[in-house]
């Protein structure tokens, strides 16, 4: 199933506007644990660079789509999301937030979210993966920063609120990716109460 524009950018809006608003409730506990080995400053490190990467690459125009769809950059990038580095680049964002991360983080949306409502979807951008769409790319955004605004909120003791828009644009985004890798009846099972799944399960 397929977005619109307008639905996409408003659904990475909502997703953002609650990052910084959940970012502004850490107070002094930059250093508590975050998510695995990543402390809260970590967490939320990575999770700006959702913000980041699409100032990056509409500054790296492509000159063909080869990546087709949000699903196709997800298996695309899938080994190297898997690696060390990944871990690293959290660590090193989180620390270029510098003394005052909440505001760091807002400072950066107030900076990507014109950006974004100032371009019209079709624009080709060159990602680590390979030229993708925006409208195509954007989705990822909106999905890395509703499952890790909720791994904050966890680690922060508050309900996971995921704004609507941004949680059906998720949810589409991992349904997608249970069709594609064949795990669709396992994730029906699971979520209409049938079965468990193990601790290790993961669509990425």
């Amino acid at each position: 199933m397929a977005f619109s524009w307008d639905a996409s950018r408003r659904a990475f809006a909502d997703a953002a506007e609650w990052f910084v608003r959940t970012a502004g409730l850490v107070g002094d506990g930059w250093e508590q644990p975050g998510l695995g080995e990543w402390d809260v400053r970590a967490l939320v490190g990575h999770t700006s660079r959702s913000l980041l990467t699409v100032e990056t690459y509409l500054a790296r125009p492509a000159v063909a789509v080869e990546i087709p769809s949000p699903v196709g950059y997800y298996r695309a990038t899938r080994e190297a999301a898997a690696g060390p580095a990944v871990a690293e680049r959290g660590r090193d964002a989180g620390a270029a937030l510098g003394r005052d991360p909440a505001a760091a983080v807002a400072e950066i949306a107030a900076r990507v979210l014109p950006l974004v409502d100032a371009q019209q979807g079709t624009e080709l951008l060159t990602t680590i993966a390979g030229g993708i769409r925006l409208a195509d790319y954007l989705p990822t955004r909106t999905f890395e920063l509703a499952v890790h605004t909720a791994d904050l909120t966890a680690a922060l003791g508050l309900p996971p609120d995921v704004p609507p828009t941004a949680a059906a644009e998720a949810l589409q985004v991992i349904t997608d990716l249970a069709v594609d890798g064949g795990r669709a009846g396992e994730l029906l099972l699971a979520t209409t109460g049938r079965t468990g799944l193990p601790a290790s399960f993961s669509l990425l």
